[in-house]
């Protein structure tokens, strides 16, 4: 071969227009595996999301993680979600024992910035990027593997802010690069199973749709900046870990996951769980960006820090012969009124439910599927045909795409849509209001303070480009 493994995997999306390229994992049985079917993944953000998308990519056959990138070379995250440890060290010997056998010792190569990693020569034989840092780095580390011509699996929400957004899906298209946003839901049966449903018309005209998190702060009683600065962990760069934000001293409060906790690095329960909870409802209702938005906070809020919990209002116009569709969001705690056909049933901690003129479909998070609350509906219900393409997982299809097969179906053009929508639950909390959204000037109407929010801001040398 003459080109590399990465020109091939960059221009088979192209020759998938008229050949059709079947993944080595379909035909199945072993063997030897081609050097164009080969990817070679570098993860960047080591944290613990990071440590779990490695640990799904080693399930597949024909991928190799080569590379680590993390400002952090150890994170402590045994008080946390995610237990035990990570960061660039411990993540890539996780994955040098994963790979090694008697035949072969794997050395997966690990690097503290991702600009530099970028810039090497390392970088030549990587053929796909995935993105779990916080969220304030995804759109400009998406933006440059895109440009560098690799494959992009950003974690969730895409981007920190709409324009962000807009600009990440618009390289995407660009490019053609295989892209994938990190919402795995998006392929589980629950979520494929309800669209289904819904676009078969199993509980009518869908006017309501309701989405409750039991999220809420991860440090409950902070309500201001650190004040006092703590010694910064041994093998951090807390100034690239800050990125494009200004700079603060270190503080554990900030680093590792509680980051979730400020404006400047997260984006509170709605933006955690906002492409999670209301990806069902954008896929199955072919919603465009909603006409207005209405966002209360639960207990205390600032320009600096997220609150305890929300409540939301979305309001989304008529499309074609569908009616207008509200939906209502809910963290911290809050939820819906219970429909008095649940009986003595309880709401679970954590669920969606559509509201069509038929019926309802409620789906508990982490449960054996939807369920349909009308006994009648029960009683009479067929399984309508499928219409949605087969996944074959949310990591494996971004694979299969990048190695030329079909677009990953939470794709960046579709990722930057969900993520707008869920971007503008966040605008309305902030700004206090109810905000009336123009999507062709991406702009607030009704507010001249909206567009520091819709636009971020950047410290000097970070800007987005």
């Amino acid at each position: 071969m003459t080109t590399s493994r990465r020109k091939f995997l960059k221009s088979s999306a192209a020759a998938a227009a008229s050949v059709s390229i079947v993944p080595r994992h379909v035909l199945g049985g072993s063997g030897h595996t081609a050097p164009s079917d080969q990817v070679n993944v570098a993860i960047i953000g080591a944290g613990g999301r990071g440590f779990q998308n490695a640990k799904e990519l080693m399930k597949l056959e024909g991928v190799t993680i080569s590379d680590v990138v993390d400002p952090a070379e150890h994170w402590d995250l045994e008080s946390f979600y995610y237990k035990g440890v990570a960061g660039r060290l411990p993540v890539a010997a996780a994955i040098d024992e994963h790979y090694s056998n008697a035949k072969h010792e794997h050395k997966c190569r690990h690097h503290q910035d991702y600009r530099k990693f970028f810039d090497s020569e390392e970088a030549k034989d990587v053929d796909a990027i995935l993105c779990a840092t916080p969220d304030h780095l995804h759109a400009l580390i998406s933006l440059r593997a895109m440009r560098e011509g690799k494959h992009v699996y950003c974690e969730k929400p895409l981007t920190h802010n709409i324009a962000e957004a807009r600009l990440v899906a618009k390289v995407a298209k660009e490019t053609g690069v295989a892209t994938q946003l990190g919402n795995g839901g998006h392929s589980s049966k629950d979520v494929r199973q309800m669209v289904e449903w819904v676009k078969a018309g199993v509980i009518g005209d869908v006017r309501e749709y309701h989405a409750w998190v039991p999220a809420s702060r991860w440090t409950p009683t902070i309500n201001a900046r650190p004040k006092k600065a703590m010694p910064i962990p041994k093998g951090l760069d807390w100034d690239l870990w800050l990125g494009p934000r200004e700079k603060v001293d270190f503080h554990s409060a900030y680093a590792p996951v509680a980051w979730r906790d400020f404006w400047d690095y997260g984006l509170g329960a709605m933006g955690d769980f906002g492409c999670h909870d209301l990806d069902a409802a954008v896929w199955a209702l072919d919603l465009p960006t909603p006409t207005s938005v209405e966002m209360h906070p639960a207990g205390f809020m600032d320009d600096t820090i997220i609150p305890h919990g929300e409540l939301g209002y979305f309001e989304f116009p008529a499309r074609g012969d569908k009616p207008p569709v509200k939906i209502t969001w809910y963290s911290g705690g809050p939820k819906p009124k219970k429909p008095d056909v649940m009986g003595d049933a309880e709401l679970p901690d954590r669920g969606v439910m559509f509201v069509g003129d038929k019926g309802r479909i409620m789906d508990r998070a982490y449960s054996a599927g939807p369920e349909l609350l009308e006994p009648e509906l029960k009683e009479n219900f067929k399984e309508p045909a499928s219409t949605l393409a087969v996944t074959n997982g949310h990591h494996q299809d971004w694979i299969d795409a990048a190695r030329g097969g079909p677009a990953a179906s939470s794709n960046f053009e579709y990722g930057a849509h969900l993520t707008e929508i869920t971007l503008l639950g966040v605008v309305a909390l902030r700004l206090g209001k109810k905000i009336e959204w123009d999507h062709d000037s991406m702009s607030v109407t009704n507010s001249d303070e909206a567009d520091r929010i819709i636009k971020g801001t950047y410290r000097a040398g970070w800007e987005l480009k």
